[in-house]
């Protein structure tokens, strides 16, 4: 029986809804004795894997009650069988494509005839897994008004602790194939329920409304829980199950989706069919859709350095450049006073070029921190000095025509840059034996083997020597090659394929290799490596970087519940680092979250700052 779906409630009701209103003919004509062949049900179609046994084939007269209508994005409807079988690894629900807007309303009862087909939302080479669908539909309506069938719940109870199952090796680690087990994987319970009318209760927000009017919320308050609300990703095998995408059928020119942030709590019941989509898989499209109730977030602010402590901080500024309002260039330069405490080192990641993505040739970034220093200034800051190189024209990945590029932002008035032999986009910089033995650059600031394939289409560190106190750092400002082409953690391979790593693994050995010749000219050289290094610190992309002692991820002297720079898809995690040579010692860390949980955002990333006595 389907003990583990709270599906059976009102089912007998809701059958002899059906039979009266005809919705279930055909069984009643099998009743008295017809000749035909018992009708396709909608659980014959789903079936028991993630792929139908009828997928290609023409089905006529699949009956159903619409449990949602979207007309907008995908246009179509959903239908769903009242007469459950005893399976629960077979959707009692479907989504009916219908490419031009809907003509059907919620509780109409239906008979569909169309093409049974598996659509994978952000195609094969997604990695996605596929919906389930009837295509090119006849439908009919044989009747309105009727009760919906019961929503199930998705709760802490029933939603399994096990993330997925294996892949299959000899389908390249396919999980297509495998009969669902919803009792014991996650997955397999979102995908038994695919189509179907399923609702949640009262929930946390784990991932604030973002630009495209949805959120994330989990259904399992005690899961990996953060003392700011969201929940960890802290590993591969620790994907968060009580994850759910919230979207609203209602398109929000007529009901505006509301503003969350990590930690409030969408209250109520929020209801609808459960829809799988490309960014963010299974996603609850809310028919009804709960009330938000606002917690008590707030932008956090880092301790202010002590007079011989010097503060370095890493900073992914979102494609700054010169077209952005002058809010953004005000917002961030105020996080950077009254959040960061104005550091005596800051790193930046992605400010573009003077005039951002008009792809023109343009690769200077004069006006872009020209405005940005200012406006820091303005702010109460200190009159920031900066060092950069200028990338090669649209070589270094990001926004055509936007040269992202790293910049390193100093105070004069605390710490002094050592200009020496400057270098370009293509020259090298290499350690030496400067003054007294102690290492040093050939070229400060240089990029670090720009030639290396590792950087092809990829932002170069760039390193600089900065003097405190009569105290040599050397910091190295980096930002990896992003995880673009990755699968998601509901792909249909698992464990998913993340072919972006191979990159950025070349890139921190390259690092790697530049700071251990750093600390074999100086054992002792002070050396931070910054920036988004778009990895996580349980990575083997850190592993590189740390390989032999060599650096430390700072951010690992945090506890567990502070570890975390960026929110996606519901999972807070690490992608911005600050490590550090065995000479920094006694450092204070701090991952200061001011945007990662917000909807308002100035970037996506949460700044990172350390402070050391050198």
């Amino acid at each position: 029986m389907r003990s583990s779906h709270p599906r059976s409630a009102a089912v007998a009701a809701l059958v002899a809804t059906a039979l009266a209103t005809g919705l279930l003919a055909g069984s009643a004509d099998a009743a008295e004795g017809g000749a035909s062949a018992d009708p396709v049900r909608i659980h014959d179609i789903q079936g028991t894997t993630r792929i139908s046994p009828l997928n290609g084939k023409a089905v006529a007269d699949v009956t159903g009650i619409v449990t949602g209508v979207r007309t907008y994005g995908s246009r179509g409807f959903w239908i769903q069988d009242p007469d459950a079988d005893d399976n629960d690894a077979t959707s009692e629900g479907i989504f009916v494509f219908t490419s031009s807007a809907p003509t059907v309303a919620v509780g109409d009862a239906v008979k569909v005839s169309g093409t049974v087909g598996e659509y994978i939302p952000g195609g094969v080479s997604s990695g996605n897994q596929s919906v389930t669908q009837i295509a090119k539909p006849v439908v009919t309506v044989v009747s309105s008004g009727n009760a919906l069938p019961a929503a199930v719940s998705v709760n802490e109870y029933s939603v399994p602790a096990e993330y997925a199952p294996a892949g299959d090796p000899a389908a390249a680690g396919s999980i297509n194939a495998l009969t669902l087990d919803p009792s014991r994987y996650a997955l397999d319970y979102y995908e038994s329920l695919e189509g179907m009318n399923v609702k949640i209760g009262t929930s946390r927000v784990v991932g604030a409304t973002d630009p495209y009017s949805e959120l994330w919320v989990t259904v399992k308050g005690w899961e990996n829980t953060l003392k700011r609300g969201g929940t960890l990703y802290g590993s591969y095998e620790s994907q968060n199950t009580g994850r759910l995408q919230v979207q609203q059928l209602a398109p929000v020119a007529t009901q505006p989706f509301p503003v969350a942030n990590v930690g409030d709590k969408l209250t109520g019941t929020t209801e609808g069919p459960l829809d799988f989509n490309q960014f963010g898989g299974y996603t609850l499209v809310a028919r009804t859709l709960g009330t938000v109730k606002a917690g008590t977030l707030a932008p956090e602010k880092t301790k202010p350095q002590a007079a011989g402590e010097l503060a370095v901080a890493t900073y992914n500024v979102e494609n700054l450049d010169p077209t952005d309002p002058q809010t953004k260039f005000d917002n961030l330069a105020k996080a950077v006073v009254e959040n960061l405490a104005s550091p005596d080192v800051l790193a930046l990641e992605e400010i573009q070029d003077d005039n951002g993505a008009k792809n023109d040739g343009t690769v200077s970034a004069e006006q872009t921190l020209t405005k940005f220093t200012a406006a820091i200034t303005a702010a109460g800051g200190p009159a920031y000095q900066w060092r950069t190189i200028n990338p090669e024209n649209n070589k270094d990945g990001g926004e055509p025509g936007g040269n992202i590029r790293q910049v390193f932002l100093f105070n004069p008035l605390r710490v002094s840059f050592t200009d020496r032999a400057p270098g370009d986009a293509l020259t090298p910089t290499a350690v030496t034996t400067g003054d007294k033995g102690q290492a040093a650059l050939t070229h400060s600031p240089g990029r670090i083997d720009p030639a290396n394939p590792a950087w092809a289409d990829s932002r170069k560190p760039l390193a600089g020597e900065f003097v405190f106190q009569g105290k040599t750092v050397f910091v190295i400002a980096n930002h990896f090659s992003s995880k673009g082409g990755d699968e998601g953690l509901t792909s249909v391979h698992q464990p998913p394929v993340r072919s972006s790593e191979a990159k950025r693994l070349l890139q921190a050995q390259a690092v790697n290799g530049f700071v251990k010749s750093l600390l074999a000219t100086q054992k002792d050289a002070k050396v931070l490596a910054v920036g988004d290094i778009n990895d996580f610190d349980f990575s083997g992309t850190t592993a590189g970087l740390t390989d032999g002692g060599a650096l430390y991820p700072a951010i690992q002297s945090l506890p567990k519940a502070e570890r975390y720079s960026y929110v996606y898809q519901g999972n807070a995690q690490v992608l911005d680092q600050i490590l550090t040579s065995p000479a920094v010692k006694g450092f204070t860390y701090d991952s200061v979250h001011i945007n990662a949980e917000f909807s308002a955002q100035n970037s996506d990333h949460d700044p990172q700052v350390l402070r050391f006595r050198p």
